[in-house]
């Protein structure tokens, strides 16, 4: 069981929040339909669609966005999307994987090879770097909620595998199997999670240099910023004295 370690969801968004509010909403509503297409379009009988309402609510989405996206889904009405994923190599040999919901493949896969190439990266094979991550179950919380032992003690009690603090967050790691039950033990004693989630988490993490984290977090943003991509992972470490030099 770890107790701390600086590493941190590489998901990066970049600039004013506000900015990107409406996107969010939209990636978020997407998933919430997604999840309750899959199951029943109750969250307390859908762990998928729990652990989006939850991310919802953590961005503050308001709750007839998350009623009206579960109600499409109910309908039946809206695109139908697919699960997707892309895997490739960023500036410096940064391994990435792009996580999207689209309802056009050939779109999605255009917009994700054109990011890649335009950014110093290259888009590779389905398998060419998720060998080198682990897939797990993620719980988030802020660090408010209490020290790194507070936490790692109330982990250790719901049956998490690893916890990783760095003051201003807690990143629980489970396996996925155990992920909702983990999750609504630890919300009995720290509370509603900021996230609940399926995560790639790398063996190795490679650290990277001003120049490289430039190019790097630009090939991020531009994926993030595709309505197509929900989420992007990687193995990168970046340093706090070269994240206050980008700014």
């Amino acid at each position: 069981m770890a107790g701390h370690s600086k590493f941190k969801n590489i998901m990066h968004r970049k600039g004013a929040q506000d900015k990107k509010r409406s996107a969010m909403f939209s990636k978020l509503s997407r998933e919430i339909t997604v999840a309750a297409k899959m199951g029943m379009p109750d969250p307390d009988m859908n762990p998928r669609l729990r652990a989006a309402v939850n991310a919802a609510k953590a961005q503050s989405m308001p709750k007839d966005n998350i009623q009206r996206a579960i109600d499409k889904a109910s309908k039946g009405d809206g695109e139908n999307y697919e699960e997707v994923r892309y895997e490739g190599y960023g500036p410096g040999g940064v391994a990435l994987i792009v996580e999207a919901l689209t309802d056009n493949r050939n779109r999605t896969a255009t917009n994700v090879r054109t990011a890649f190439s335009k950014n110093g990266g290259n888009l590779g094979a389905s398998g060419a770097v998720s060998h080198g991550f682990e897939r797990l179950g993620l719980i988030e919380y802020p660090g408010k909620v209490g020290d790194e032992d507070k936490v790692l003690e109330a982990a250790i009690e719901a049956g998490a595998d690893d916890v990783e603090s760095d003051g201003e967050s807690h990143s629980i790691w489970v396996s996925v199997e155990n992920l909702h039950p983990v999750a609504r033990e630890l919300e009995k004693v720290l509370g509603e999670a900021e996230a609940v989630k399926l995560a790639w988490k790398p063996s190795l993490k490679t650290d990277v240099d001003e120049e490289t984290a430039r190019s790097l977090l630009k090939l991020i943003d531009t994926l993030d910023d595709d309505d197509d991509v929900q989420t992007v992972w990687g193995n990168y470490e970046i340093s706090d004295e070269v994240m206050e030099k980008l700014g």
